[in-house]
């Protein structure tokens, strides 16, 4: 079974471990960087659009992040 809090911790790995800084990557996603800081502390999800944006940019299957892979 897939949980929420296993996809953000997945996603928050991606985003520390990737060569493009959190400032970086929202103005990459037209957002604010505190909302990325949101994601990394786990307050908030991505919308999906967002979210795949981010693995686009971070060059990461988003079945990897969702544990399917």
């Amino acid at each position: 079974m897939i949980k929420i809090e296993d996809i953000q911790r997945r996603l928050r790995e991606a985003i520390q471990y990737s060569n493009v800084s959190q400032k970086e990557l929202a103005k990459k996603l037209g957002i604010n960087p505190s909302t990325v800081s949101k994601y990394m502390r786990l307050d908030k999800f991505p919308s999906l659009d967002t979210f795949a944006n981010i693995c686009e940019i971070l060059d990461i299957s988003a079945d990897e992040i969702l544990g399917l892979k």
